[in-house]
């Protein structure tokens, strides 16, 4: 295929097993003092035990795990111990995780830049022979020499570490931890950072337990949303309710899947709760997780059954146009914006609020499937991909293709609409090539991303994204630009000309006059004027129904 990369198949996303809801508690002064208290004394207990865990390092057995438990239980209680310590084990392990795919981004840098440091100063690229380009000038080439032995320096160390068992992890995160020193670029004053530090490490987190009342013991909600803590027993002078728990005067409301909350709240089923603050708005919130059982993956065949809605993810809207099962486009193409500036909250808003639109767009249509792109920019985020390109890389590591992946994932699933992921491989290129001239009319200016999502839509139904090729202007047999309806791969003779739809000895008009009239003119009434009767029937690149 001319050195084209093997595509990868289709395929259905599955949904989620996991549900998360979140509700703002409107606490007293009362309440929020005493929910500090509780948070900072587990939240230490928290970091002692997350201590321990990292000394032990690969020495932790079942054994040493219970034994920290049971050192936690004394000053707090049995289910908190065990939700501290899982807490800790879950930290440890992610960390561990993301020490195993550190060396690997590192050799990969390592590797590109060895190769551009042995080819000359100015030279071009060779993709033939996979030769990469020189750096431009002589002080770059001596930077990346110098960056070269510092990745070499940090993966001797991560390798070193790796093989102790040794990890590195800050409760409360490395990046608030590193904000301390740069209080003046940042505007914060000491004491709003301390709240915030304070804030990220406190620790109100308690795992449901099936059969408990209401689904959890420690952080219980009834079904009237009264919330309710049951209190360490260092802190048991803080009760206000039998059986050691501080009853809070704030009810609680989960507005978003309130009646699945409210039926595993009433059948005693596991519900997960976590207590946070956030110190810049002032606000306390609680959020309720529980685990479901995912729906099952509907077979590729039947989620595009009724067509789908091909979408484009670009850095500032969605791209989405509609096809039928024929991979024809249907309808007028839509663009649904967001702006990825600003704070994680507003960024998160932007992109749930374009993909409500999106889904009600889907539901409109009566398609029961979304195409989109199966996105990975990990490796091109290195400055050794797109060299001084600062611009594109800083879009592409803003970009969320993960997040937005994985929640319209999540909210696709509550609409009974199937996701299905594609090769993302050639699709502007193609789709630019192939689809964006014929669709631009003097009424429509069809851009390079809604060309991209014809190209994206038509990989998912199993289509080639190449139109059919029209034959030369004015041929013997076709005018120009008949050849242009779509064809499947196994259709035969697709490459030929269309026959006509009557037969040919049909294709004539009635004979008039004489007989010897008739001899005299039947050659160019059969061949030339049957040609300019005839009736071809195809179907339209572009349906608008």
């Amino acid at each position: 295929m001319g050195g084209l990369r093997e595509l990868a198949e289709p395929f259905v996303v599955p949904g989620p097993a996991r549900v998360a809801v979140s509700a703002r508690l409107r606490v007293s002064d009362t309440d929020a003092a005493a929910l500090r208290e509780v948070g900072a004394f587990l939240g230490g207990l928290a970091a002692g035990d997350l201590a321990r865990r990292c000394g032990q390092r690969l020495e932790h057995v079942a054994g040493s795990w219970a034994v920290r438990k049971r050192e936690l239980t004394g000053s707090s209680s049995a289910r908190w111990a065990g939700s501290v310590t899982k807490a800790t084990h879950d930290q440890w392990a992610l960390a561990r995780r993301g020490q195993a795919a550190q060396p690997a981004w590192l050799r990969g840098q390592i590797t590109q830049i060895e190769a551009r440091l042995a080819r000359p100063l100015g030279a071009k690229a060779d993709t033939r022979a996979g030769l990469p380009r020189g750096y431009g000038s002589r002080a770059e080439w001596h930077a990346k020499s110098r960056r070269l032995h510092a990745l070499r320096d940090r993966l001797v160390r991560l390798e070193a570490d790796w093989a102790a068992g040794r990890v590195h992890v800050v409760r409360g995160g490395k990046p608030l931890a590193r904000l301390r020193h740069h209080l003046d670029q940042t505007g914060l004053d000491p004491q709003g950072w301390r709240r915030r530090w304070e804030a990220a490490r406190m620790f109100l987190t308690a795992d449901g337990e099936s059969g408990k009342r209401f689904g959890n013991e420690t952080i219980r909600i009834t079904g009237t949303g009264q919330l309710s803590v049951r209190l360490p027993a260092a802190l048991a002078h803080l009760a206000n309710a039998p059986h050691g728990r501080y009853r809070l005067d704030a009810t609680v409301r989960f507005a978003h899947r309130g009646g699945e909350w409210a039926d595993r709240v009433t059948a005693n089923r596991a519900v997960a709760y976590r207590i946070h603050h956030d110190p810049v708005r002032g606000r306390w919130y609680v959020t309720a997780s529980w685990q479901r059982t995912p729906a099952p993956v509907l077979p590729l065949e039947t989620a595009l059954s009724r067509g789908v809605v091909a979408v484009d993810m670009n850095d500032d809207h969605l791209a989405a146009w509609q096809l039928d099962t024929r991979g024809n486009p249907v309808g007028e193409p839509r663009r649904f914006f967001y702006d990825l500036s600003g704070t994680t909250a507003h960024r998160d808003a932007q992109i749930r609020h374009a993909l409500t639109r999106l889904l009600h767009y889907t539901r409109a249509t009566g398609a029961a499937a979304i195409a989109i792109e199966d996105l990975d920019f990990t490796a091109s985020t290195s400055r050794e991909q797109y060299g001084r390109n600062k611009r594109f890389r800083r879009l592409i590591s803003r970009f969320p293709t993960a997040r937005l992946k994985a929640r319209l994932t999540a909210m696709a699933a509550e609409q009974n609409i199937a996701v299905v992921a594609v090769d993302p491989a050639y699709t502007s290129r193609w789709g630019a090539q192939h689809w964006q001239q014929p669709l631009t009319s003097q009424n429509r200016k069809v851009s390079r991303h809604d060309a991209a999502c014809i190209a994206i839509g038509r990989r998912a139904l199993g289509h080639p994204v190449r139109r059919r090729t029209a034959p030369p202007p004015h041929d013997q047999s076709d005018r120009a630009g008949h050849r242009t309806v779509q064809a499947r791969p196994d259709t035969r003779r697709r490459e030929e000309t269309r026959r006509p739809v009557t037969d040919r000895a049909h294709d004539a008009p009635p004979r008039t006059g004489t007989p010897e009239r008739t001899r005299a003119t039947s050659a160019s009434t059969t061949v030339r004027d049957a040609r300019s009767t005839r009736t071809r029937v195809q179907d339209s690149p572009l349906r608008t129904d």
